[in-house]
């Protein structure tokens, strides 16, 4: 599990193709630092698993499936990626709660500056869309944003300069993909909406039941 709140901007050094699969070397030297073979790290949002650790590099393999859903199909050696290693229990959830499981990927409309904020307009697929809210949670490339805006094409998020300059955003432009992560709660609420034609999901009658609605 991770926040969402990017540690370093690494760069890609090499990338090994397979056939529908990907080899990655990453040089990370903050985040090599006590990462260890079988640690998760969210490599532009994707939780990849280390298998190899050479000084400030970290190696991972990424599975047909991981490429088929994010933008890491089309890194290449020298790309900045944004890394975040796990969250240990002791830590602070500093942005939301982030798996690391993208869902798919948003086209980065339109980038304008607001004074001492960076606004970025992000088209998304319906399918996608349907789970995001204004004020809701969202991760970008890995980085805990909220929605400032949203309607039927897609939604805004407003950067603050740390992010900017921390991040790998900062590269990019109109036109560039970024991986999305909805929130984890949408996704879960669906699949308990869902079960209604099975006589298992839950309404507002079954919550009414239970007492969630007193007040409302």
């Amino acid at each position: 599990m991770f926040t969402g709140i990017v540690e370093e901007v690494g760069t890609v050094r090499d990338v090994r193709r397979g056939g529908t699969s990907a080899r990655l070397c990453v040089s990370a030297p903050v985040v090599s630092e006590g990462t260890r073979i079988g640690d998760s790290v969210s490599v532009s949002g994707v939780c990849l698993t280390v298998v190899a650790v050479d000084g400030p590099a970290l190696t991972f393999d990424a599975v047909p499936e991981t490429l088929r859903r994010s933008t890491l199909h089309a890194v290449s050696p020298g790309d900045p990626v944004n890394l975040e290693r796990a969250l240990p229990v002791s830590g602070r959830l500093g942005g939301h709660i982030v798996q690391g499981h993208v869902d798919g990927a948003g086209t980065l409309v339109s980038v304008t500056t607001v004074d001492n904020a960076r606004v970025m307009r992000v088209a998304l697929a319906a399918e996608l869309l349907r789970y995001v809210a204004t004020k809701g949670s969202i991760a970008l490339d890995g980085i805990s944003l909220t929605v400032a805006e949203l309607d039927d094409a897609g939604f805004t998020v407003w950067i603050i300069p740390h992010t900017w300059e921390h991040t790998a955003l900062r590269t990019k432009r109109a036109g560039a993909k970024l991986n999305v992560e909805v929130d984890l709660l949408a996704r879960y609420v669906e699949r308990l909406l869902a079960g209604e034609s099975r006589g298992s999901g839950v309404d507002l009658d079954r919550l009414a039941q239970a007492g969630f609605l007193e007040g409302v």
